[in-house]
């Protein structure tokens, strides 16, 4: 028993294109932001930004590989930090590495994503471009 219904050939439907456009300049400009933003919880959201938007945007491919190069190492740090926060002894002095760490990176990301909301690119002061290094490699 077929239950598939056929599309008349004279319908208007004709479906959408698979592949994702270009983004508007606001556009652009919105998801740079976001980027920058989303430094506050690590690496991982600004590696999705760059993924899912590269190549639909030169603003945002261009700012969210900076906060990806940004975010990279102090997101290792902190999850080494966190782990040994459980040794005793030393777990003080890393929980305080911790907190700074992240305080730093959230004051940063922020302001990145404030320069970036005006319409400016935004390099990061004490970059180490770790994802570039790693993306060299490959």
């Amino acid at each position: 028993m077929n239950t598939a219904t056929k599309i008349p050939s004279d319908s208007q439907f004709e479906g959408t294109h698979a592949a994702a456009g270009n983004l508007s300049v606001s556009e652009d400009r919105n998801i740079a932001t976001l980027a920058h933003f989303s430094g506050v919880l690590g690496c991982v959201p600004s590696a999705v930004i760059y993924y899912l938007y590269k190549g639909r945007g030169p603003f945002t491919q261009q700012e969210s590989r900076e906060a990806l190069n940004f975010t990279l190492l102090p997101t290792i740090v902190l999850v080494v930090s966190f782990a040994l926060c459980t040794v005793p002894d030393v777990g003080g002095f890393f929980g305080m590495l911790a907190a700074l760490i992240w305080a730093y990176l959230a004051v940063m990301s922020l302001v990145g994503g404030i320069k970036v909301n005006k319409g400016n690119p935004y390099l990061y002061p004490m970059n180490t471009r770790l994802f570039d290094m790693i993306s060299r490699k490959k």
